[in-house]
């Protein structure tokens, strides 16, 4: 049974086309952002799934405008009386808004985090559950009837990566089921309401710092909401950056006492000071280096000192 359209960019959508692709919804086409400059090197690199799609063997369409009446048309002609779109980075608008229903696949238990990065963000909120909505796309932002929705713990050491990596999987699974709902007419909405409504808005490069005047429990959210993909780092004197992938709160009896904003190191184990205690660091990354454990860090550097 073919589904139609598939639209998405993300790694995240990735990994929910993937599922969907061996399912009886196997999309016909896939749409998806044009090559952009990525990397070091700024070379022209396709869409996480663009890879995905040439990987499958689905045609593809790379759109700069879904809206413009060829690539439009062409969404049109894949058929399906449903389409299904997922992290797709562009907006939908009339006709096409209305021509082909969507189903949306999206990271967050709706209406908490609508927007760009629901998982970052409920991980930096301290959530200790998030999940997947299945909705239909509407004109407003990630404001529509939900068909499916199912909720997952976030366990306190659990990184971006990790939780994304499981919604994902549970997004095409759900995808799945509400494509083969609404083929059999047998979708029962759920309209959003506004209690409840949060944004989750793009992450800025200055909420990447970790400040010394942040909580070790925020501090602590922050590495894992923004590892691997966005990265969070301590500011070294002299303007270096200090990137941090793994840290937690510090242990022992008593915990190490460190001024806040400093760095102490105890043998192999590096900490840092925040405003209510201490966040020993795991993994840092040097600029321009490789990730390392703190104590390879300290053999080859010592220790750091923070930006006054």
């Amino acid at each position: 049974m073919s589904q139609g359209a598939f639209l998405g960019t993300s790694d995240f959508a990735a990994a929910v086309l993937r599922t969907l692709a061996v399912s009886e919804h196997r999309p016909s086409l896939v749409v998806t952002l044009p090559d952009r400059k990525r990397g070091r090197g700024r070379r022209l690199q396709p869409t996480p799934v663009a890879d995905a799609a040439d990987e499958l063997g689905i045609e593809l369409l790379k759109s700069g405008n879904v809206n413009d009446e060829a690539d439009r048309g062409r969404i049109l002609a894949a058929g399906g009386d449903w389409g299904s779109i997922c992290a797709f980075g562009q907006i939908i608008r009339e006709p096409l808004l209305s021509e082909l229903p969507m189903l949306n696949v999206h990271p967050s238990l709706l209406p908490r985090w609508r927007g760009a990065a629901p998982i970052e963000r409920a991980i930096m909120a301290g959530d200790q559950e998030t999940g997947v909505c299945v909705m239909r796309l509407v004109a407003e932002l990630d404001a529509g009837p939900v068909a499916l929705r199912q909720a997952v713990p976030v366990p306190v050491d659990e990184d971006f990566e990790g939780l994304s990596r499981r919604l994902a999987e549970l997004g095409g699974e759900l995808l799945v089921r509400a494509l083969t709902l609404a083929a059999e007419d047998r979708i029962q909405w759920t309209g959003q309401t506004e209690e409840g409504l949060t944004y989750a808005e793009k992450i800025e490069a200055a909420e990447r710092r970790i400040d010394p005047a942040m909580t070790v429990r925020s501090a602590n959210n922050l590495i894992r909401a923004l590892t691997p993909h966005v990265g969070a780092y301590i500011e070294l004197e002299g303007g270096e950056r200090l990137a941090v992938r793994s840290a937690r709160p510090a242990g022992g009896d008593p915990p190490p006492d460190v001024a806040s904003g400093a760095f102490i190191a105890e043998g192999s184990r590096l900490f840092f000071g925040c405003a209510d205690g201490a966040l020993e660091l795991l993994t840092v990354q040097p600029a321009g280096g490789k990730a390392m454990d703190a104590a390879s860090y300290l053999r080859g550097r010592g220790t750091p000192v923070a930006a006054a």
